[in-house]
């Protein structure tokens, strides 16, 4: 297990609850109920100030979400970088995993297996592994894909909407997150006509 001594000081709920999405901390490393007697990188997945009743729920780097009750001498707290704290062990990364969702056009075994040879001539073959694979037929079929304010006035002209993305195959938009407070609205493709008279 790599981990690294980092000087760190524990803080109260008051001083987690200044902190912002942008400060680094530090959490347990604890994993899917693993007990790992460290800590890990983290930040808040929300500003502090918005959490109610002391207790706080903060994203580590490695994808896991931690709920803190700062303030309980039995749990690890929060940590924060602090040169006059005291030494922790924090959980260093191996690595990144990539989830890739890849569109083979006419895609077929042998044009996946080419895929997978060439990622790990690229990378080494002890790099490139196969964790999970789904094959999805892409329908030939396009949409629009607009974006409009989450709670926005029916009956408004649909010229008023942001438009974020045009011309889409539909298996794209569950890649896809929508701004914050707005909404996805995913209709049939429509050709733009261009009636304007020529000479």
């Amino acid at each position: 297990m790599n981990t690294e001594k980092v000087t760190a000081r524990r803080l109260s709920a008051e001083e987690v609850s200044e902190l912002g999405l942008q400060d680094s901390i530090f959490v347990s490393a604890e994993m899917d109920g693993l007990p790992l007697d460290c800590y890990a990188s983290a930040f808040l997945t929300k500003p502090g100030k918005n959490f109610e009743g002391g207790s706080f729920t903060a994203r580590t780097i490695f994808g896991e979400e931690i709920h803190v009750l700062p303030d309980n001498a039995e749990e690890r707290g929060i940590w924060i970088a602090d040169k006059a704290g005291e030494e922790i062990e924090v959980l260093q990364s191996a690595g990144v995993l990539l989830n890739l969702a890849l569109f083979v056009p006419d895609g077929n075994k042998e044009s996946l297996d080419s895929l997978y040879s060439a990622a790990r001539d690229a990378f080494g073959a002890g790099i490139v592994q196969r964790w999970s694979e789904e094959t999805v037929a892409v329908p030939e079929v396009k949409v629009d894909l607009y974006e409009e304010p989450a709670r926005g006035r029916k009956n408004t002209n649909s010229q008023n909407r942001d438009r974020r993305a045009l011309d889409i195959y539909p298996t794209r938009v569950r890649f896809l997150e929508p701004s914050d407070g707005w909404r996805f609205i995913v209709e049939p493709h429509k050709e733009i006509v261009d009636d304007t008279p020529t000479i």
